[in-house]
This record gives C-alpha cells, structure tokens and sequence, in this order.
C-alpha cells in the first residue's frame, strides 16, 4: 500500500529536520575569515556552488548538472552518524566506507521508499566514482578543501604535518572529473609550497 501524501511529507520533514545536525559535523579546513573549523553543511554548500559554477570545466561535455549537485549535496549525510573522517588519517579510513553505508541505511531510511533509494543511490553513485558526474562531482568534492587551505595559509596542512607529496598522491583523481581543474590545483601547491604554506616532500633516504 502506497504511503498518503501526509504520511510522505511527514517522513520528508523528518529527514530534513535530522539532516540540520549536519551543521554540528566539523571538519579539520578552516573558513576563510573566522579561521574557525568548517563545518559539512557550509562545505556542502560551497560544493553546490562549485558544481554550478565550473561545470563548464567537467572533462565530459553536456554533464547533467543536476545530478552531480544532487550527489555533492548529499554525500556527506552520512557523516552525521559516521563523523567527519581527516582525508590524511589512514587509521580511521580502513573502515571509513562501512560506517557510512550503516550511516546511509539510517538517515536515507527516514525518507518514503522511493525517495530513499534514490537519494541511496546517489550516495553510492558518489562513492563508485564510475559516472562523468560522479567523477566531476568527486573532483569537486577533493578540490574545495585544497582552495581553503590555500586561502587560510595551509593551516590544516600545517596542523597534521601534511607534506605535498600526499596532496597529490590523495587528490590525483581530479583528473577524472576535470583535467582543467587538476591543472589548476597542482598550481596552487606549486605557489604553497613557495610560501611555505604546504611543506614540501621529503628528501628521499639513501642506504
């Protein structure tokens, strides 16, 4: 039996109301002004605005824009449940993707059925990184943190010791999405490192 319009929309705000906690998840970036850390409801936004604003860069002509916002604005639900994982703690990575499929089966689980397997599927979409949108969308998601650190002195670099030899190595897969966009990352490190914002790569050891 199908759910009554009431019951549908009952279940929609529910899930909205959940997703404000989005705003209480903070990440290891920091804003550009306040300097404090930002958190994933503000990065979902920038990402949004990102997707919109350099689609015209995506590797693929005629990418669906929308799907690609979609995904980018929904991936990071997840973390609601899971917390924010530091793209450089290789600890908590090992079983990263496990506490956020849990994550994803709570949180899109509040939604009307097929809404919610949409909204999984998305999610999973993102997380294949097999479709041009989700390649673009990906590429977005791995170059705004890299713009922060840029534009607030590689704060978050410094704090955890990041070298520039593990950005790349970590953020490689832009190229994916858009080579335009790679190009232009690999620049911003190439002007960090100069001033001393990114440390650079360790000299290699000799036996």
């Amino acid at each position: 039996m199908s759910e009554s319009p009431a019951a549908r929309l009952a279940r929609q705000i529910a899930f909205i109301v959940e997703t404000d906690k989005l705003k209480n998840i903070f990440r290891q970036t920091v804003n550009t002004i306040s300097r404090r850390a930002e958190n994933d409801a503000e990065h979902s936004w920038a990402l949004g605005l990102l997707v919109i604003t350099l689609a015209e860069h995506a590797n693929v002509p005629g990418l669906d824009v929308l799907r690609a916002l979609k995904m980018v604005i929904l991936h990071d639900l997840v973390e609601i449940d899971a917390g924010d994982t530091f793209a450089y703690d290789t600890k908590n990575m090992a079983d990263q993707h496990a506490r956020e499929a849990l994550a994803a089966d709570r949180i899109f689980g509040l939604l009307p059925t097929g809404q919610s397997a949409e909204f999984r599927a998305l999610w999973e979409e993102f997380e294949a990184r097999q479709t041009p949108e989700s390649k673009f969308a990906a590429a977005i998601d791995r170059f705004h943190p890299m713009l922060l650190n840029c534009c607030t002195e590689g704060t978050a670099w410094k704090k955890h010791g990041i070298t520039v030899d593990r950005v790349l190595a970590r953020n490689a897969h832009i190229a994916e999405g858009s080579t335009a966009l790679w190009a232009y990352a690999q620049h911003m490190l190439r002007d960090a490192v100069a001033a001393g914002q990114l440390a650079p790569a360790p000299a290699p050891t000799t036996t």
